[in-house]
């Protein structure tokens, strides 16, 4: 299995693995490592924290040229990664061989022994191998591949760079801290559908995705204000700074953080829900243990749980809202990692 991919040499190495995951053909189901001469990086465990250091300050560019990604302990995938050097303006997949071997099918030992089964219909494991893997064993992709990395490293929403262009030149806010009713009917006009009503909105809480998206760009420092003025940052200026703030705000492992993934990739997947249909549906993906209140999780939680991430969810044009239909929104596929992995799995 060969991936020859495109990213930026400041990506960190959890960033890294993700992509791999994607482009490689793995669901990002199990733990990993990466291995550079005598240094192993992974993800802080207190079980066996002294044998690895924390991938997460770790930069590609600070990686040698030859180094290895390791998968799976228990089938114990290896793969050998090369930084070729210098790669063009926009990341993608350039070329790719060789089929993704199911998930838990025993390591190279077993995917010898699962093709060999499925090779012989004779075979007394034949029929059922064959039903196991599905289809799993799809022929690679390298179109499919190249839109999964794109979308891995990810776009800055519309709608975000919507609010920092129009804060650009710096806005003074209200003497309530929030913005001035110019600016909010500037962004109306954008985005219609925000506001509460078709009347001329006076307020940005008439607007609630740019409030919540207002609130979270200062929470990521993506904006910053100084006397008064509203403006964006330096890391406003670079788009790998801008989607990785925004992801930091949706932190691996956080109920709000897996509901939000779950919800996006439902919408991406079935189009058109309800809110009770939605909540249905992301409710049986979250597993169990999650309580609310000392009570086990219900699905009723859930969807409240869904209504009160709506605002930033629009506003940060992963879901789109009109009345009882809920849709996926344009950056649906390239904003939440956790959302691009699921959706690349379901694909």
């Amino acid at each position: 299995m060969v991936r020859v991919i495109d990213v930026p040499a400041a990506y960190s190495l959890p960033e890294l693995h993700l992509v791999l995951q994607v482009a490689l053909g793995w669901t990002e189901s199990h733990l990993h490592q990466f291995v550079a001469r005598d240094l192993r990086y992974g993800v802080p465990d207190d079980d066996d924290w002294d044998d690895q250091q924390d991938e997460a300050g770790v930069r590609l560019r600070d990686m040698p040229a030859l180094f290895t990604y390791l998968y799976d302990f228990g089938d114990g995938w290896e793969h050998d990664v090369e930084v070729l050097g210098p790669g063009e303006d926009e990341p993608g997949c350039r070329y790719g061989e060789g089929t993704c071997p199911p998930e838990d099918c025993g390591g190279p030992g077993g995917y010898a022994d699962l093709l060999e089964a499925l090779a012989d219909p004779s075979h007394e494991e034949h029929e059922q191998m064959r039903d196991w893997v599905g289809n799993r064993l799809a022929a690679f992709d390298q179109a499919e591949a190249d839109r999964q990395v794109r979308r891995m490293v990810g776009e800055v929403p519309a709608s975000v760079r919507l609010v920092l262009d129009l804060a650009k030149e710096g806005v003074k806010l209200t003497p309530g801290g929030r913005l001035p009713r110019s600016f909010v009917r500037v962004v109306q006009e954008q985005r219609p559908g925000w506001a509460w009503s078709e009347r001329p909105a006076s307020i940005e809480d008439d607007l609630p995705p740019l409030s919540a998206l207002h609130d979270q760009l200062r929470d990521v420092g993506l904006l910053r204000l100084h006397r008064g003025v509203l403006a964006p940052t330096k890391a406003a200026a670079e788009n790998l700074d801008i989607v990785g703030r925004l992801r930091s705000w949706f932190p691996s492992g956080k109920f709000t953080t897996i509901v939000a993934e779950w919800t996006v990739a439902t919408l991406t997947a079935a189009g058109l829900q309800s809110p009770e249909a939605l909540a249905a549906a992301v409710f049986p993906q979250l597993g169990r243990g999650w309580e609310s209140e000392a009570q086990p999780l219900t699905e009723a939680d859930v969807r409240h749980m869904i209504y009160s991430l709506s605002p930033l969810l629009r506003g940060l044009d992963l879901v789109e809202t009109d009345l009882r239909d809920w849709r996926a929104g344009p950056s649906a596929r390239s904003l939440l990692s956790g959302t691009t992995i699921i959706t690349a799995c379901w694909s």
